[in-house]
């Protein structure tokens, strides 16, 4: 008799993560938990499937402080990962610093800083992250309220660096069903229920009114088309990133805006993207009304002096060229 259907749907999104990640025989894989019960099934999942493939797992949590009892709860998961024969099993602190992307955003980075750190001492190969259907859906939706573009409506990717999502063709619901057969007892973190958070009430509000008002699988639906979108604009990362070598001279920060308004606007608004966040504007602090900033510097200029960017970035147009300078008078190519 084969596991438990859940617990099958979730080691085969491992198996195939795994599988597909171009892993050599003996590298560590980390598999990132909260305690909650996407990244415990997930954890699980590495735990029984890593072994199979002849990979080492081992298990990170990040304590974020920003709960009274944050230590104690890191410390349990660290205990629970352990029990499931993942080594090694590591716990780290970070500090949330405030940023104008907003907590949520400030709180991502900060963990995704930790898990590089803890896979660089360990020396992992790769880091799992339990994002599910329904964590995609969400991301789709919010990027789709915030107009933040195709990339957003893109959603997370199954890879990107040595980060990978194995779970994004599995739901919420077949996590949680996965512990319970497994005998493993989640942790609810309160933050994802509170309504001052965007995702929350995308995740209890938005997507439940959705599947009220259309009927059921409007979160795969979405995945779905997030899927699509991605190979799109994957495509168009990547003219724009060979016409930015073509036309920018390296390593100078600075744009001929000739060539810039010569190009298509959806390769120039990737450009200008990519050229804004070299120069040290925050990426998920940079929108698409700033982009457009930069945009009507290049193509509709009337006089304006300079687009304001986060993070302290001034996009200016100067001597036939797009620059940018930051709030300590220099500009992005590093000169006075």
């Amino acid at each position: 008799m084969g596991p438990d259907p859940a617990v099958a749907a979730v080691r085969l999104g491992v198996r195939r993560g795994l599988s597909e990640a171009g892993l050599a025989p003996g590298d560590l894989v980390l598999a990132a938990c909260s305690g909650g019960a996407d990244s415990l099934a997930l954890a699980a999942a590495a735990a029984f499937e890593a072994p199979r493939l002849g990979l080492r797992a081992g298990g990170v949590t990040v304590d974020h402080g920003l709960q009274a009892g944050s230590a104690e709860q890191a410390e349990k998961v660290t205990k629970t990962l352990a029990a499931m024969g993942l080594d090694p099993v590591r716990s780290i602190r970070v500090t949330v610093a405030r940023s104008g992307a907003g907590p949520e955003a400030a709180a991502r980075a900060a963990r995704y800083r930790a898990l590089d750190r803890v896979a660089d001492s360990v020396g992992a190969a790769a880091i799992l992250l339990g994002h599910t259907t329904d964590d995609q859906a969400e991301t789709v939706l919010l990027g789709l309220a915030r107009g933040s573009g195709p990339r957003s409506l893109a959603g997370m990717p199954e890879r990107h660096g040595r980060c990978l999502r194995p779970l994004l063709g599995v739901s919420r619901a077949q996590t949680r069903a996965a512990c319970a057969a497994l005998g493993l007892e989640p942790w609810d973190d309160p933050q994802n229920a509170d309504p001052a958070y965007a995702r929350a009430r995308v995740r209890h509000r938005l997507l439940p009114a959705l599947e009220s008002e259309l009927g059921p699988g409007v979160a795969e639906a979405l995945a779905r088309t997030a899927q699509q979108l991605r190979a799109d604009t994957d495509f168009l990362d990547a003219l724009a990133r060979a016409e930015a070598e073509r036309i920018a001279a390296p390593g100078s920060g600075e744009l001929p805006l000739d060539a810039v308004a010569a190009l298509p606007q959806a390769i120039r608004s990737r450009v200008l993207r990519n050229a804004a966040i070299a120069a040290g504007c925050p990426a998920g602090a940079l929108t698409a009304r700033h982009v457009a900033g930069l945009d009507a510097l290049v193509t509709g200029w009337r006089g304006q002096r300079w687009a304001d960017l986060p993070g302290g970035v001034r996009g200016l147009r100067r001597y036939g060229k797009l620059l940018f300078s930051t709030s300590n008078g220099k500009d992005a190519g590093g000169r006075d």
